[in-house]
């Protein structure tokens, strides 16, 4: 390891500790809901990157593209944040009796919420994520562990297995967002319902996965450890960017327009929540750093192949994640929009393991799917 990565590494575990002292103390000091809230942001957080990223491993098995294939390694890296997840989700469970009004007993007496009594029900939230984890940590032991083991062998059986797996984990995919963004989103709020939920959630997961892939992929190329992949293959990164910005600002537009036009009371509460007060700010700069920015920095065709623009880009699009998934949650806590010690202290803690988690994986393996029979092809792609 070199003195500078030593050094990076040193700073990131360092971080580390003074978060995890910090969430000790929220733990201690702040109220349950406070501490619930900043942890379900968290957990949503690395899980919509993490199945984000494999995603991206599934979509390239199932249309068989070949550009790729010499940048796939970095999704599968950044996938295995679904490994710490598990225990990070399996806590979360803490949060249910707190921040969730379904699970409480006084919910029978709600005549909407009794409707949805066993759904709502912590034991059956519960079964369903353990679930979800099982189902993934299955995607990640077939797709990246063998694409790993592949490596060695050499063996080309390896592709045709991960083709046919992938439509099943397609499926397993949407299973797992839609439950995700149901169960511990949308569960905040039960009496407030939106049927492309699932959707929304899916295009800032896919955003999330596809900015930390770039981001990587740029950080290995400036470490000469990508040889080979070159303005094309950033282009094609760009490009899906640039398509899933649209489509995010898209589906976000079209469920608030929906539910506006309508006026229903039942509906017009969750929006109405978000325009008002200090989160009426935080609402449009969602809409600013989301949509506009990357939009306008990214329109132009020379942008989406520019590597200093994608990273400053990536960059914004997972800050604009972060604010995406804290804009869900926290305006169910009262006296608009939090942050102080608390979500500093969160963000240190999960920030700082995430990347130590990811770097870690960057030692794993080859750089490029080196048994993968179709790398010398991705290496020759030209737009």
């Amino acid at each position: 390891m070199s003195q500078q990565n030593r050094s990076t590494t040193n700073l990131l575990r360092g971080t580390l500790a003074i978060g995890a002292v910090g969430v000790v103390a929220a733990f201690l000091k702040a109220s349950p809901e406070r501490f619930w809230a900043n942890w379900l942001l968290w957990f949503v957080l690395l899980f919509t990157v993490g199945v984000g990223a494999l995603f991206l491993v599934a979509l390239e098995h199932l249309v068989n593209a070949k550009w790729s294939v010499p940048i796939r390694r970095i999704p599968e890296r950044i996938a295995t944040l679904l490994i710490p997840v598990v225990p990070i989700g399996l806590l979360a469970i803490g949060a249910l009796p707190v921040l969730f009004p379904g699970t409480r007993p006084e919910a029978l007496h709600n005549k909407i919420l009794a409707g949805k009594a066993f759904w709502l029900s912590l034991p059956f939230v519960s079964v369903r994520t353990v679930l979800v984890m099982a189902l993934l940590i299955l995607g990640l032991a077939v797709l990246v562990g063998g694409s790993l083991k592949q490596d060695q062998t050499k063996d080309p059986a390896f592709n045709i297995r991960a083709r046919k797996f992938a439509p099943a984990f397609m499926a397993i995919f949407a299973l797992a967002i839609t439950l995700v963004a149901f169960d511990w989103i949308s569960g905040l709020t039960p009496e407030w319902y939106s049927d492309i939920f699932g959707v929304y959630l899916f295009a800032g997961a896919f955003l999330g996965g596809l900015a930390a892939t770039s981001l990587a992929v740029l950080h290995l190329k400036d470490q000469d450890r990508l040889e080979g992949v070159r303005k094309d293959h950033l282009y094609n990164l760009g490009g899906f960017l640039f398509a899933f910005t649209v489509f995010w600002s898209y589906i976000g537009f079209a469920q608030y327009m929906l539910m506006w036009y309508a006026n229903l009371p039942d509906e017009v509460v969750y929006f109405q929540t978000r325009l008002t007060g200090g989160w009426h700010v935080v609402t449009v700069l969602l809409a600013f750093l989301h949509f506009v920015m990357p939009f306008f920095a990214l329109v132009t065709r020379d942008a989406k192949g520019d590597g200093s623009r994608l990273r400053r880009v990536a960059v914004l699009m997972l800050a604009a994640h972060i604010l995406d998934i804290y804009w869900l949650i926290f305006p169910i806590l009262p006296g608009g929009p939090h942050f102080s010690w608390p979500e500093a202290s969160f963000a240190l803690l999960f920030l700082s393991g995430a990347l130590l988690w990811v770097r870690g994986a960057q030692q794993k393996g080859e750089d490029m799917p080196v048994g993968d029979p179709f790398l010398k092809e991705g290496l020759e792609f030209r737009l």
